[in-house]
């Protein structure tokens, strides 16, 4: 989610730069509601039951472009689904264009010893490379962003009227090394919660995360668990509304990050040196564990590694620490 979630900034320059163009956007449908607003963009699902999966699934899925008359693909995704699909349109004589992804340096960046510590592009500038590379170059120095989505009956019922500062936080993620520990994140919500005029809005999927996020409320009126009760698409509006985000390197981040809202990040086993750092945010808004005490930092891209003694990494970022940064970037509001 927070790969296709970094596209949508990209888009937006692209299509302000070049009103002419018309984008055809190419991935799993569930995504389509993170595209609906931006001119000139339509979108195609390719995860449908019709086209089937395998390489069939995706020649029918070139053959539908192909209708679309399309031409040029810019893969901002280079796996080998998107291969295909890119060999396919080179065959035809399309012009192409993919995201590097910047293996090798990744590798140096997380392995143990010898380690290359310093930060990588962003993949942001990454995707732009792809479009400059297809004879639309972009200039991402001046960010555009939507204005607040409308919110339905149904959001505003959950959200109630806006009067202090509404905070997101997102405590999960795919992998447990990127997570910060319970008992922590209960002292960040405790203290953010003191401010009774402030709101702050629990994010979460499934039973075990939502169980979690009631206890993390528990006692609190100030504190909304918004997991399992409204949609995506609803949830995108209530995101698009919040004065701040507080999020795991993870996909509600980067979704923030698209709406311009101000947007902290935890990191544990990874780092915003990987190139994945919410857009047009601050690196000072990124916190990160203590590399003086665990210097195998980043062991990862991706948080899937586990590192021996490296479980409680994510203690090293003090719980006063994130209060502190929040609230000074919710007064430079």
């Amino acid at each position: 989610m927070g790969d296709v979630a970094m596209t949508v900034p990209v888009l937006r320059q692209l299509v302000a730069q070049y009103p002419e163009l018309k984008i055809t956007v190419v991935s799993k449908g569930f995504f389509k509601p993170f595209f609906d607003d931006i001119p000139n963009v339509s979108f195609l699902a390719a995860d449908t039951p019709e086209r089937g999966t395998g390489l069939s699934g995706i020649i029918r899925l070139f053959r539908d472009l192909r209708k679309l008359k399309v031409d040029a693909l810019a893969d901002l995704h280079n796996v080998l689904r998107s291969k295909i699909l890119r060999l396919l349109f080179a065959m035809v004589g399309k012009n192409t264009a993919s995201t590097d992804k910047a293996r090798a340096e990744k590798r140096a960046l997380i392995r143990p010893e010898n380690k290359v510590f310093k930060p990588l592009k962003p993949v942001t500038e990454r995707h732009a490379e792809v479009f400059a590379a297809l004879g639309f170059p972009i200039d991402l120095s001046h960010p555009i962003f939507p204005a607040n989505k409308q919110m339905d009956e149904v959001v505003r019922s959950l959200a109630g009227a806006k009067s202090g500062q509404w905070i997101g936080i997102a405590p999960f993620a795919q992998h447990q090394g990127k997570v910060y520990p319970a008992d922590l994140m209960q002292q960040v919500i405790d203290q953010l919660a003191e401010n009774a005029s402030d709101r702050i809005f629990l994010f979460g999927a499934g039973n075990a995360e939502t169980d979690i996020l009631n206890r993390f409320a528990k006692g609190r009126e100030n504190v909304i668990v918004v997991a399992g009760k409204i949609k995506f698409t609803q949830e995108l509006q209530l995101i698009s509304n919040l004065d701040l985000m507080l999020s795991m390197d993870s996909g509600n981040a980067h979704i923030a990050a698209m709406y311009g809202v101000k947007t902290v990040t935890l990191w544990g086993a990874t780092h915003p040196f990987t190139g994945f750092a919410p857009f047009a945010q601050p690196l000072g808004n990124a916190l990160t564990a203590d590399r003086e005490q665990f210097p195998k930092l980043p062991t990862s891209v991706y948080g899937n590694v586990k590192v021996a003694g490296y479980e409680d990494a994510m203690r090293t970022i003090a719980p006063d620490t994130i209060i502190a940064k929040i609230h000074t970037l919710l007064a430079s509001r």
